[in-house]
């Protein structure tokens, strides 16, 4: 039995479960019990409001930017069979690669802020959780493969709208506010890291979110274009609203003085330390719904992971069960590291810095103007915005080792510098030029080679229209599906 992923068996089973909800729950993981709260406890009013926008607003690219690339690319379902398509394979397996990378610390974020949350709300070990949420999830994503995965939506969505309500209610009826903890907590004012985070988060969610292959496979999944954009600017109002009523909970925890504590606590937690005030049964309806939102998330992450290993690097020709059982297989690192309990939000800042170098130079391609942008450039941009980085850190701390730091953002993203800010500036900025510099030495010596061997320099001759790429066989049989093939000639290059 091998995998094989059709758009046809995709737009099904995306029908059966509506379009707002597989949206949603690509953005709504267990982790924004964490880390929106803890953005409202340091950056106030200003940094919670920007950071939901900046995760809802870019949910409305996949329904502007899908129509082109479904169009570019027809028969794809994820990112990367455009790229294969435009780039070429190396490209292709470049952007698989950091696709299984950002797959894996997502993963590890998810199985962290699990642990995290049981340890918080129950005061036992978590361990027994993970193990039990990923021996269930391997067990029903494999027997159930995407149509399972498609249906937990559903579950996950209704979790969450279940949980904002019996939060609003309780706190609402259960909480004391402080009055005087208002003015002197100085979370409805403007702040450096405030005005910061304008530019940081849209650029670090934006770009990461290109590289999540969930998105994508509903983008290319959607029957009409028309339902697409309306089912991305559903969910882009239903992510604001509920990721704005959870950060709240920081801004609350603030003014009932639960937050910070004694012993002070951190911003991560203060959700959970507003809990603390409401009655034992809210606590555990509260955990079990967590538990089995961070379920849904995480059968999807592997479903994802599945789908891009034997679509991406293997072409859907290796068994299903061996994909399935090397994703069983690096279950075991991302338990490990997760068990660490390492910062949920730093695990998602180190994949949006490689989204940040490596998305920019990707979609240039998507302008037909463009035909001249290769693969060798994409790659060549997308490694060279990290080491922008690490030389940024390097002049602005004054040595290597704190540069190298910066690439893992070890001060996380609320240092009170602008070490952050300047990541995320050199990340797309030094990708976009050592792209260029790639461009110029890829033409350089293309002409040359031109010249010593006699040949025609045709670098920048446009390539067969999309209309060309594809070419359809009419069968004689009146019941047949006409046969559609791509012509060999017409793959991407990558120098």
């Amino acid at each position: 039995m091998k995998l094989r992923l059709h758009r046809k068996h995709l737009i099904q089973d995306n029908a059966c479960v509506g379009n707002v909800l597989p949206l949603l729950h690509f953005v709504l993981y267990i982790r924004i019990l964490f880390a929106y709260p803890e953005i409202s406890t340091i950056a106030g009013v200003q940094g919670l409001v920007v950071y939901a926008l900046s995760s809802s607003l870019p949910l409305m690219v996949f329904g502007l930017l899908g129509p082109i690339i479904r169009k570019k690319c027809p028969q794809g379902f994820v990112l990367t069979e455009w790229t294969r398509q435009r780039y070429g394979i190396i490209t292709a397996l470049y952007l698989s690669f950091l696709t299984l990378v950002t797959l894996f610390l997502y993963m590890v974020a998810e199985l962290s802020a699990l642990q995290q949350i049981v340890s918080a709300l129950t005061g036992l070990d978590g361990l027994p959780a993970v193990i039990v949420e990923c021996a269930v999830t391997t067990i029903y994503t494999s027997l159930g493969g995407f149509r399972i995965s498609f249906l937990t939506d559903n579950i996950q969505g209704a979790m969450v709208i279940g949980l904002i309500i019996l939060g609003v209610i309780t706190v609402g009826t259960q909480t004391h506010i402080d009055r005087t903890l208002i003015p002197t907590s100085g979370l409805l004012g403007p702040s450096l890291l405030g005005w910061q985070l304008i530019y940081i988060l849209p650029v670090a969610i934006l770009t990461n979110d290109f590289f999540i292959s969930g998105f994508w496979m509903r983008t290319f999944a959607s029957k009409t274009d028309k339902d697409l954009l309306i089912g991305t600017s559903i969910a882009t109002v239903a992510v604001t609203c509920i990721l704005t009523f959870v950060g709240a909970s920081g801004l609350l925890a603030a003014w009932t003085g639960a937050w910070p504590g004694d012993p002070p606590q951190s911003g991560s937690i203060a959700f959970f330390l507003l809990l603390e005030q409401l009655p034992g049964w809210v606590v555990g309806i509260v955990l079990v719904m967590t538990v089995s939102l961070s379920t849904a998330a995480f059968d999807s992450l592997q479903s994802a992971m599945v789908s891009t290993g034997s679509n991406d690097l293997f072409r859907n020709r290796l068994g299903f069960w061996w994909i399935r059982a090397a994703v069983v297989l690096v279950i075991f690192p991302v338990v490990v590291v997760a068990l660490k309990s390492p910062s949920v939000l730093q695990i998602y800042l180190i994949s949006d810095l490689v989204s940040a170098s490596s998305i920019p130079v990707l979609v240039i391609g998507l302008n037909d103007r463009c035909y001249w942008w290769r693969g060798f450039e994409v790659v060549v941009g997308g490694l060279g915005g990290l080491l922008t980085v690490f030389i940024f850190g390097t002049i602005y701390y004054g040595n290597a080792q704190d540069g190298a730091k910066l690439l893992l953002l070890e001060n996380g993203l609320y240092a009170d510098d602008w070490s952050v800010f300047g990541a995320f500036v050199a990340a797309p900025i030094g990708g976009l030029l050592w792209a260029l510099g790639a461009f110029t030495l890829r033409i350089t010596c293309q002409f040359a080679i031109a010249k010593i061997k006699g040949h025609r320099f045709d670098a920048f001759d446009r390539p067969l229209p999309p209309s060309s790429l594809f070419t359809r066989t009419e069968s004689p049989d009146e019941d047949a599906v006409p046969v559609t093939t791509v012509v060999p000639s017409a793959k991407g290059r990558f120098f």
